[in-house]
């Protein structure tokens, strides 16, 4: 079955996460992506797990799932050569160097569009590529914390808290995907091709969704509230006999519903609780308090059970080994095996977007280093050794 992104030529020069989580998308809707890796291999092919017996890390083989790889010395007068003529006729470069550092590699924009004017350069960093912290390195939980999250997670009696998946990363990574999409379409129409810049801090930024509209229109920063949200009520977890359950009851004929649920129909006409600005500005202590009760002598089962029925969104807390085994998630098809020629079988994470006529799939594993030299270059292997020798790649 047609993938919607085969004949796209990526040269992906990105490290660590959000860039490869950009390129594995596209490589997973099936554009052919080409992973250039420095001499020694990029940084996150270190990055635990490391399978034992093979040396290769778990983390390296998710992310760079479905792309060809090689490796060059972009700093070698023959390598960076070896690169211009690559991305002659490449359709995407994908890099997620700090800003200013292309330039100083002479493979910046300005240089590329000049060999190929119709490319779509994509660059993915921790602050884009203008401003007045562009130069500064950054991972994801600087990210986090400059952008506002970490301030906004956990709860008002502790420290402020990461976000425990690389949030940052992942949705720059997907930001700069459905930017390279955006420029694909207007090269269509126009015939020009384009930088896309996505940065960590503005992603960031750009998800705290209702803590900037309580500052700019409500007056007041945000504080960290733990599981309570600030703008729906109720909207919490809660413990239960066997773990904890997660409610959202965002309206208010879903709380109507939800009293009759728990047998607390008196809390209808409640006059503290009659409307959502209401329910927020007295769920603590009572209501909260109530519910707590409620579940607390339920299970997670039960309590799905009985909001499942009645309509209210709800769901048990999972551990990864749960929600791995999930039936949903397995008719989904959102774990797949894959096999890779040292570490043997792979078990990762499937393809989001579901299309009905070209979907998406891993269908090869990560590359090992330097694979497809001969390949990509399109030169002989005895060249490679000698290429090698040299130092270029």
């Amino acid at each position: 079955m047609r993938k919607p992104l085969e004949g796209l030529k990526v040269v992906d020069l990105t490290t660590a996460l959000n860039g490869p989580f950009c390129t594995m998308i596209l490589g997973d809707y099936g554009a052919d992506v080409l992973k250039i890796e420095p001499l020694g291999g990029e940084q996150c092919r270190t990055w635990g797990p490391i399978e034992e017996g093979s040396g290769e890390s778990g983390f390296f083989n998710y992310v760079n799932r479905n792309k060809k790889g090689a490796t060059l010395n972009l700093k070698s007068e023959k390598g960076l050569e070896m690169f211009y003529e690559l991305v002659k006729d490449a359709d995407i470069l994908v890099e997620n160097y700090r800003g200013g550092v292309t330039k100083k590699l002479k493979i910046d924009y300005d240089v590329i569009k000049e060999i190929n004017p119709k490319i779509i350069y994509a660059s993915g960093s921790g602050f884009g590529q203008y401003g007045p912290i562009t130069h500064r390195p950054c991972y994801d939980i600087v990210a986090q914390a400059m952008g506002g999250m970490i301030n906004l997670t956990g709860f008002k009696e502790t420290s402020p808290v990461k976000v425990g998946p690389s949030v940052a990363d992942h949705v720059a990574g997907i930001y700069l995907a459905v930017g390279v999409l955006m420029a694909l379409h207007n090269r269509d129409v126009t015939g020009e091709g384009q930088q896309v810049d996505v940065a960590m801090f503005d992603t960031i930024f750009s998800l705290l969704e209702n803590a900037l509209v309580n500052y700019t229109i409500g007056g007041f920063v945000p504080e960290r509230n733990g599981n309570v949200d600030p703008s729906i009520a109720p909207f919490d977890v809660f413990e239960c006999q066997d773990g904890f359950v997660a409610l959202g009851v965002g309206n208010d004929r879903l709380f109507q519903t939800f009293c009759r649920a728990i047998g607390h129909e008196e809390l209808i006409e409640d006059p503290r609780y009659l409307s959502n600005d209401l329910r927020c500005n007295n769920y603590i202590p009572d209501l909260q308090g109530l519910i707590r009760e409620w579940c607390a002598e339920h299970t997670k089962g039960e309590i799905e059970g009985i909001m499942d029925e009645a309509g209210i969104p709800c769901g048990p807390v999972l551990d990864v080994k749960e929600a791995i085994e999930h039936p949903h998630i397995k008719a989904r098809e959102m774990m797949v095996h894959c096999e890779h020629p040292t570490a043997g079988d792979q078990y990762f994470q499937g393809c989001v977007v579901k299309m009905s006529e070209t979907p998406g799939s891993v269908d090869f594993a990560s590359p090992l280093l330097g694979q497809h030299n001969a390949e990509i270059f399109g030169i002989s292997e005895d060249e490679v050794e000698q290429l090698k020798l040299e130092g270029v790649m």
